[in-house]
């Protein structure tokens, strides 16, 4: 349960009427006037309730050989999650995905890796990763496609970013389990093949896509879909979504 923070009523954040993301923090309310009321004067109410940061996990090609273009992109996108105040996360893995940690860290954003590793020792030697840019690692022991999975459902947002058959799968896991989902365009890969590739598929996850070629402007419809409406669904393991098939 949450607590609205203007009349504080508690509530079912699924049933909530509204919320509003604020300095990457999400805040559910009863009624749109009090949301309205929260959106006048934030300062007066942000202390009010508990509340969370949302998490945007960031996806791509871990590959060390990356176009400097994508790179400087991807490390704007970083920028862009650290300047909206969410949490990043990503496979703490090198390529594009570290990239985007480096945006993050350059702006002071919190940024968490999730290792495929047991320890730091088998995280740095045996997958070859790095380990300087993350304010914590999440070590799982659960390997690379094991560890995707964690990625996923720890994220409320997800973000394609170039990539191959790896970002495949993790592009796979979070439209099959109703993920709100960003697709950086320009970034190469995968990417440009998403359209075609969704267009195959016959099924409603719950999932939701959005495109754009610029990182701000993507953590903007980002943010306003999730605040808006998919906070009432955010994955296929939501009693919400489950009673509305």
């Amino acid at each position: 349960m949450v607590r609205d923070p203007v009349c504080m009523m508690e509530l079912d954040p699924r049933r909530a009427t509204a919320t509003a993301e604020y300095e990457g923090r999400l805040y559910y309310f009863c009624s749109d006037k009090c949301k309205d009321k929260f959106l006048a004067q934030p300062t007066v109410y942000v202390n009010k309730a508990p509340d969370m940061r949302l998490t945007v996990g960031v996806m791509g090609s871990s590959s060390h050989k990356q176009d400097p273009k994508v790179e400087k992109l991807v490390f704007s996108l970083g920028q862009a999650i650290a300047k909206r105040g969410f949490i990043l996360i990503t496979g703490a893995c090198p390529g594009l995905p570290y990239e985007c940690a480096k945006g993050a860290r350059s702006l002071g954003g919190l940024s968490i890796g999730i290792s495929p590793a047991l320890s730091l020792d088998e995280h740095v030697h045996k997958y070859q990763s790095p380990s300087d840019t993350y304010d914590a690692i999440i070590y799982t022991g659960s390997g690379l496609m094991g560890r995707e999975v964690t990625n996923i459902r720890s994220s409320d947002m997800v973000i394609i970013a170039g990539g191959s058959s790896g970002t495949l799968g993790e592009f796979a896991i979070a439209y099959d389990e109703g993920k709100l989902i960003g697709i950086l365009k320009g970034s190469g890969g995968i990417v440009e093949e998403i359209p075609k590739i969704v267009n195959q598929f016959d099924k409603d996850t719950g999932a939701r896509l959005i495109y754009s070629t610029d990182p701000d402007d993507l953590m903007d419809k980002l943010s306003h879909m999730y605040s808006t409406e998919h906070y009432k669904h955010p994955s296929c393991f939501c009693e919400s979504y489950n009673k509305s098939l």
